[in-house]
């Protein structure tokens, strides 16, 4: 094992320690774990301040600094277990909860070396599958069993992980500390309803561990031509596509979480995948990964999203119902998921983590901020796997023609397979699958890796709100983004948001006319121009269709799907 390149990337960020090919606790945090697991009779874990005092110990014997967790989350731990908390339920959690939780990670090393022995091609054939750092501009995918994950957060809510190299790898805090010194030092009940959030799930993981799986997959658009995946595009890529416009359905009500088929769900990411999720934040990423705490697993190992970057995961549980939002945030008890689990173990749960630029202003209409926002949106909404699967035909065909060499335009197939316009040299067996494996879901290398020409994506106000970009904008965007990764759908939730009241009518107003990708790009950036120069401060809508504000018939007012 120490001579797996995955295992040595991630280690560092890991409480165990490896020795002669196998990973263990050392004897003092063996010791101390198995006390925990026997129950408070025979450990006196009674209480949030004798709880934090155990974890103390046990971080003491990983040699991990005092200075690496907040001075606060001792007294957050007090306040919660012995003061928040109804007694009954504290006590309840401290005979059935915490030992369980304890024997979890005493298993921790066994389920973490079982996860290597399947990682090399036993999930995904051809493709490793192991716990690894996946560093920016490296697109990888790692897949977790639910149990091993449930170690895993069970690390954060003891604190164990290691602090001190996160920062130089650009990953986000794992531990939870920040959760517990927050709810003391800034007491919200925001903070507190996190918390019930997190103590739900171990509630319900004490009673049945999930036995199923969760991946977690860096997605990159390539930044230079040549590599086997798909390129990251310029201005010309949009202007000529003569992809259609997918179908644009709306609602004015629900939440994304609640969609009932499978679809990808758009997390309105930061670029550190959770945001403020374990400490101060509670805005729709946020609450996301309170209700779906399995998303926090990702933090450990996915360093922030450059602009070509995407994360997706599949496969996580929800756990929690909830009301509100941001300070109105309240868990509001559990929550039955009933989403179908597909062929490789997973919950047909897709979650997009996508981060929009911040506070853009102005400059959201200049053309390098429209690529970077669009190609940020397309990153998550295409299939990778489909150029895996492109590649895996040839390999195993034996195939003479390499499917990176270029044709006559200078681009490879793959190239053409992200934009959906096949160049001349199609005509060749190459062109000619690659096209069918884009169109055809039916076929042999689509069907084995589940992939479901159903999933469209469902989203909302991306990059908008505490982010600042212009609503009418930015669903436009989304809109050329799945058309173009060939989604049958997009259904856009607009939180009943004021500037977007027409934008059923207007996207009825587009699907009409027949426009095709590249046309409505077109017009996005004459608008955009025209806003740069000063010359109109009217919102795109109003801009694309004057007669929005009058009440003119060429537009179906009562229209929502089209």
């Amino acid at each position: 094992m120490e001579n797996r390149e995955d295992v040595k990337s991630i280690l560092p960020f890991l409480p165990v320690c490896l020795r002669s090919s196998s990973l263990f606790w050392p004897p003092l945090v063996v010791e101390a774990l198995k006390t925990l697991s026997e129950g408070p009779h025979y450990s006196n874990v009674n209480s949030g301040h004798v709880l934090f005092l155990a974890i103390s110990d046990i971080r003491n014997s990983l040699s991990l600094p005092d200075s690496s967790i907040s001075s606060s989350a001792s007294d957050g731990f007090s306040l919660l277990f012995d003061d928040l908390i109804p007694r009954d339920e504290a006590v309840k959690w401290f005979e059935e909860v915490v030992p369980k939780m304890a024997d979890l990670l005493l298993r921790l090393p066994s389920l973490l070396e079982a996860h290597y022995e399947k990682a090399d091609g036993g999930i995904v054939k051809g493709v490793n599958t192991g716990l690894r750092l996946l560093e920016s501009q490296q697109p990888g995918i790692v897949f977790l069993s639910q149990e091993l994950v449930s170690a895993l957060l069970a690390c954060s809510f003891f604190c164990l992980f290691p602090t001190n190299d996160r920062g130089a790898k650009h990953l986000p805090m794992i531990n939870f500390d920040h959760l517990f010194a927050y709810l003391y030092d800034q007491y919200d009940e925001k903070f507190e309803n996190k918390l019930k959030c997190i103590l739900h799930y171990f509630e319900r993981i004490g009673s049945l561990i999930p036995a199923g799986y969760i991946s977690f997959e860096r997605k990159v658009l390539a930044l230079e031509h040549g590599t086997f995946a798909f390129p990251y595009p310029k201005e010309n890529f949009w202007s000529q596509s003569s992809i259609s416009l997918c179908p644009f359905k709306i609602s004015n009500s629900g939440l994304i979480e609640d969609q009932s088929s499978e679809a990808i769900e758009v997390d309105f990411a930061n670029k550190y995948l959770g945001g403020g999720a374990l400490s101060r934040g509670c805005i729709q990423e946020e609450i996301r990964f309170m209700i779906n705490p399995e998303l926090i697993a990702g933090i450990l190992f996915l360093p922030c999203m450059a602009d070509n970057e995407a994360i997706e995961i599949v496969g996580t549980k929800r756990f929690s119902n909830y009301t509100g939002y941001a300070s109105s945030f309240r868990f509001n008890g559990e929550h039955v998921d009933k989403k179908e689990i597909d062929v490789l173990g997973r919950r047909k749960s897709r979650i997009i983590a996508i981060d929009a630029l911040s506070s853009p202003g102005k400059r959201q209409y200049r053309v390098e901020c429209l690529l970077r926002e669009i190609n940020k949106a397309l990153c998550g909404f295409l299939d990778h796997l489909k150029c895996h699967q492109y590649q895996k035909f040839f390999q195993d065909m034996g195939s003479q023609h390499d499917p990176n060499v270029k044709g006559s335009s200078g681009h490879s197939e793959v190239y053409h397979l992200s934009q959906g316009n096949p160049s001349a040299s199609s005509q060749t067996i190459e062109g000619t699958l690659a096209n069918q494996l884009l169109r055809n879901h039916e076929a042999h290398y689509c069907s084995h890796l589940d992939y479901q020409q159903e999933i469209g994506v469902v989203t909302g106000n991306w990059g908008c709100g505490a982010f600042g970009g212009d609503p009418q904008l930015k669903a436009m965007l989304q809109w050329l983004a799945a058309s173009q990764a060939l989604r049958p759908f997009i259904m856009y939730y607009t939180f009943d948001l004021e500037a977007l009241q027409m934008l059923g009518q207007v996207a009825q107003w587009i699907s009409s006319q027949g426009w095709t990708v590249g046309e409505l790009w077109d017009m996005l950036m004459d608008y955009s121009v025209q806003r740069l120069r000063g010359e109109t401060g009217a919102g795109f809508f109003s801009w694309l269709l004057p007669s929005l504000n009058s009440h003119d018939t060429i537009l179906l007012n009562n229209s929502h799907n089209v």
